[in-house]
């Protein structure tokens, strides 16, 4: 289970294509090799409302969330962290006209109090063939 949410100022739109954004983003969860492909959810949100900074209308974010579900150690976690990150600074490097700010942090589930059981895609994956699922 790992589901990437990405909250994103709305002024991003001119110069960022979202949709190959989120696929990047899913491509480079995949390549860490620590999450079954089965698992992985990416969306974003565009933020309508913002104030950023100082104010000034020319600002952009993109903050994302990664949810995970427990037992992965530090240091798979430190790695998700960087390389996800890595790709998302490379996907957006000298695409972007105004001055934009990047986050990404990193929640491990707390699994009694989230629930999860419902889902067949990954029987569907294993039925196509998949890997990793």
């Amino acid at each position: 289970m790992a589901h990437l949410s990405i909250e994103y100022s709305r002024n991003l739109a001119p110069d960022l294509d979202m949709d190959a954004f989120c696929d990047r983003a899913r491509r480079a969860m995949i390549d860490t090799g620590i999450f079954p492909i089965a698992g992985i959810r990416v969306r974003a949100f565009a933020a309508d409302h913002v104030s950023i900074a100082n104010g000034d209308a020319d600002l952009g974010f993109a903050d994302c969330l990664l949810r995970m579900g427990p037992g992965r150690s530090e240091e798979a976690r430190a790695t998700a962290v960087e390389e996800i990150y890595a790709a998302l600074e490379k996907f957006v490097e000298g695409k972007l006209s105004i001055p934009f700010a990047l986050s990404l942090e990193v929640i491990e589930l707390n699994y009694p109090f989230a629930e999860k059981r419902m889902n067949t895609i990954r029987p569907a994956l294993n039925a196509r063939g998949e890997n990793n699922v």
